[in-house]
């Protein structure tokens, strides 16, 4: 992948707006609500008018699983025409997935430089020497790409393909000098590729990267956008347009009840664990065989409290299946949902689910934990996404007491396959 060259640093103030690409939809909402200024996630791709949604437009390009020339058409399609006073991010995943060469180089198309940080110290994943670890462990020597099906990147620089990149280590990121370093590498021709251990380091990269001119564009995590907001709402002196740790409140009013669904489109091992919590909470718990997906007949219907709907990974599932079962999986969810309240974990599973019900845009509300995004349709029906991988044991249930605090704390376990 070839990066093009790129063009005269100039000075600049800190922007006034932000747009944001995202690979997949709860990459998007993570960074939406990490953004913390007014806005929209736009499920795309599609034509969008900056000045539309607010201060800050977040945009589902939904490629993660496309081949790289088709992520790299859509990434050009969406920066198409930005005005010069926009700050572009394009969201990265941080364990690397993705088309991240691909859409990397198709973000410095037209820039004066691209800065690179994919750390998430929130999640315990940092970058040091250039390498992404995880809990301090290095990602390429954990089982993190199980689902994938190639070997991790030894390091970002490696993910990036054939970039030209130069390593920005912690002390250059901590030192008085980092805007100059950045501006050295950009003016070289090479993408800094930052180490970042906190969110202070974090900080440290937004607002040299800033200082670089609106010309420069960031790679990052939720973590990096994070950086961006609270940079931007510290110049405007604006607090933060969503809350953190707990749902948003409910409108004014009386809203109907409506039922709870959660889609569990997620191959991650901790899984099972967190429906379980649920279950014993009363939650009536649908999992469906493989091979009842791939057969399209399907006749569970969901109740009118709260349903948890997985894959029976219990057979096994094949190589290669994963991303079909998943689309099954969303069209029987969308297909039973009526208009209940969503919880959609996977991003592939909440992009699948939101297109067959015909939802174009969500507004975000707050996040209930880390990557757990409450947001609201434009008919009023409620959507927590969360990515697959994110989450402790009790995640779905505080996403779902969140949701609904009289949640029964009767034992009622019950089972569909």
């Amino acid at each position: 992948m070839s990066f093009p060259s790129l063009s005269p640093l100039r000075e600049g103030t800190a922007p006034r707006r932000v747009l944001a690409l995202a690979d997949d939809l709860s990459g998007a909402a993570e960074t939406a609500v990490a953004l913390g200024v007014p806005g929209r996630i736009v499920l795309g791709p599609a034509p969008l008018d900056p000045h539309t949604y607010g201060e800050a437009v977040v945009v589902d390009l939904d490629c993660r699983s496309l081949p790289a020339v088709d992520a790299t058409r859509r990434v050009r399609e969406a920066l198409r025409a930005v005005p010069s006073d926009v700050l572009v991010l394009k969201k990265a995943d941080s364990l690397l997935r993705g088309n991240l060469a691909a859409e990397t180089a198709a973000c410095a198309e037209g820039a004066e430089g691209v800065v690179v940080a994919t750390a998430l110290p929130t999640l315990g994943r940092t970058v040091r020497g250039g390498v992404v670890h995880l809990d301090g462990v290095p990602l390429h020597t954990t089982d993190a790409w199980r689902a994938e099906s190639t070997a991790p990147p030894p390091s970002i620089s490696a993910a990036l393909g054939d970039a030209r990149t130069t390593l920005v280590p912690l002390e250059a990121v901590r030192g008085d000098a980092l805007p100059a370093v950045l501006r050295a590498v950009i003016a070289a021709g090479h993408l800094p590729v930052c180490d970042a251990e906190t969110d202070s380091d974090l900080d440290l990269i937004a607002e040299a990267a800033l200082a670089c001119g609106p010309g420069v564009r960031l790679t990052g995590t939720s973590g990096l956008a994070a950086a961006v907001g609270r940079l931007l709402r510290r110049t405007d002196g604006t607090p933060a347009a969503t809350t953190a740790g707990r749902a948003a409140p409910a409108p004014a009013g009386v809203r109907r009840r409506r039922p709870l669904l959660v889609v569990v489109g997620t191959a991650d091992p901790s899984a099972p664990a967190q429906i379980a919590q649920l279950t014993e909470r009363g939650a009536r718990h649908v999992s469906v065989n493989p091979d009842v997906l791939n057969s399209g007949v399907m006749n569970s219907d969901v109740p009118a409290d709260v349903t948890v709907l997985s894959i029976d990974s219990g057979p096994g599932i094949r190589p290669g299946a994963a991303q079909h079962l998943v689309s099954e999986l969303a069209r029987l969810a969308a297909d039973r949902a009526g208009d209940a309240d969503l919880v959609l974990t996977g991003g592939e599973t909440a992009r699948r689910v939101l297109d067959a019900l015909g939802v174009p845009h969500l507004a975000p509300l707050g996040q209930i934990h880390h990557g757990a995004v409450h947001a609201r349709t434009p008919d009023g029906r409620h959507v927590v996404t969360r990515p697959g991988s994110f989450g402790d044991t009790d995640s779905l249930l505080r996403i779902a007491t969140a949701l609904r605090p009289d949640l029964p704390t009767s034992h009622r376990k019950e089972t569909s396959r």
